[in-house]
């Protein structure tokens, strides 16, 4: 498996919860997993206890050999860890930006990452069956993977691609081509030519035996125009080879009955510690509403992909609808402004804080009543299923992995896990939470949709699983020698 960042050693988003937990549901499983990573500053400053292999790759970028040494983790549980590391690439305060945006030498960092890999896997003497790669940084490995000058794979296993967000695919200018180690007769409409430049998302959707993205509706939308960013084309002609696995959630560390960072634990045989946890959440945020009164919270990037444009325009409204709102993160600064604004114009109603807090986020879960998550778009999402877990339920737009977790409530039937909305327009998330507001004031079908919530079961085993079959079908699609695209 190779990826771009994986907790505990380096995170920017939901990549890594993933890399950082699906290594180990498969190794708990029975499989053999071995994790590449880059070797940042953030890795470095964890912790990770590391070892060298003894090995050392060089791979010739611009002519000139560059060289990283393979470390390896030292005593941990589950799947063994490989690192990268070059520290002109990677030993930086960011994984992929710096105070001035992204760096100007990510091209050759990734390119170099994605050869560097190969070339481990070869210099290790490791014999994959499968090769998993996520995502843009490690978009050449599968077309590298086939390369050879004799008509034999340079490595002898199947390659699964991950798509975790496609509004990211590592675009950059052609005279970087020499850096990538693939010859020029790749750079078609057929390969990794996007419009004049190299994309390396598109080098994996082509060249790997199977594609995958991180939900079932996911990896439908992206084969429209309107999600597709320009690739779904590509991912028509490739329809049969795409499939979709939700991703799971860490129980170990999403659990209310076991959550070091709330006031009190609780779970769905006993829910009076969810009482106080709300009452701790509203001290926190210097908030005071009766019990009557819904805490509605949020936890993210604030950014249009998030649904923050629909969501400061109706808030106003929200609070009129006699609710209390919590929010915790950061993203673009016009965001920032009108949530202040909004915060101040609503003193005690709305609490704003702007940042990440770790500790803060599992608050929001298990003191809120409800979570929104009105995305525009969103491949999986993982608040939604922390929500469930915590007995907090979900008011989402029905996108992405959120339309695949979350079932509308019927009051006469009792089924149903959450509220969704279909439209992207402020009024339509002002009516869905409308339809939860009314709703919790029947304590009765409140509590029925709270339990049904809790039951729900999103562990990474059953993922896992899936992965397996995945892993199973790209052996099949490897060895019928399907064509090269």
């Amino acid at each position: 498996m190779a990826a771009g960042e994986a907790v505990p050693y380096s995170k920017t988003g939901g990549l890594a919860d993933v890399v950082g937990a699906l290594p180990g549901a498969l190794a708990a499983l029975g499989h053999d997993v071995r994790v590449f990573l880059p070797y940042y500053a953030a890795t470095r400053k964890s912790g990770t206890k590391v070892k060298e292999t003894g090995v050392t790759v060089s791979v010739p970028m611009r002519g000139v050999p560059v060289e990283a040494l393979i470390l390896e983790r030292r005593n941990g549980p589950g799947a063994r860890v490989y690192f990268v590391r070059n520290d002109t690439y990677y030993d930086r305060d960011g994984l992929y930006q710096g105070p001035d945006g992204d760096y100007p030498d990510t091209a050759e960092r990734f390119m170099f990452f994605s050869r560097a890999v190969v070339a481990a896997i070869q210099a290790l003497q490791l014999q994959p069956d499968v090769v998993h790669c996520h995502d843009w940084q490690t978009g050449l490995v599968p077309a590298l993977a086939r390369g050879s000058s004799n008509g034999t794979p340079i490595i002898q296993a199947a390659t699964v691609f991950t798509i975790h967000n496609m509004a990211f695919q590592g675009q950059f200018w052609h005279f970087d081509m020499e850096m990538t180690g693939l010859p020029w007769s790749t750079f078609t409409p057929e390969g990794i030519e996007f419009y004049g430049k190299i994309n390396m998302l598109k080098a994996g959707i082509v060249y790997a035996d199977v594609i995958n993205a991180v939900s079932r509706r996911y990896s439908r939308e992206i084969q429209a125009e309107e999600l597709g960013s320009g690739l779904d084309g590509v991912l028509r002609a490739r329809r049969n080879d795409v499939f979709g696995i939700l991703n799971g959630v860490d129980y170990e560390h999403w659990n209310p009955a076991t959550d070091p960072f709330i006031a009190a634990t609780y779970g769905p045989d006993d829910m009076a510690g969810k009482k106080r946890c709300r009452q701790d959440l509203l001290a926190e945020f210097g908030l005071k509403v009766p019990d009557k009164v819904p805490v509605l919270g949020m936890v993210g990037r604030l950014t249009d992909q998030k649904g923050l444009d629909i969501l400061t325009e109706e808030l106003s409204d929200i609070i009129k609808l006699d609710t209390c709102f919590v929010l915790l993160g950061t993203g673009a600064p016009e965001y920032h402004e009108q949530l202040e604004k909004l915060a101040r114009r609503h003193p005690g109603r709305i609490g704003v804080r702007l940042g990440f807090d770790n500790g803060l986020a599992h608050k929001i879960e298990a003191g809120c009543d409800m979570f929104l998550m009105p995305s525009r778009f969103e491949p999986c999402g993982l608040n939604q299923m922390y929500s469930l877990r915590y007995g907090t339920v979900p008011i989402v737009r029905a996108t992405g992995g959120l339309d695949d977790t979350i079932a509308e409530f019927d009051p006469l039937s009792s089924a149903g896990n959450g509220f969704k909305f279909v439209t992207y327009s402020g009024r339509a998330l002002l009516a869905c939470v409308r339809k939860a507001v009314r709703l919790f004031g029947d304590k009765r079908a409140w509590s029925r949709l709270v339990a049904n919530g809790m039951k729900c079961d999103f562990s990474w085993a059953s993922s896992a699983r899936r992965y397996v079959e995945l892993y199973r079908t790209a052996l099949k699609r490897h060895a019928a020698h399907l064509p090269a695209r």
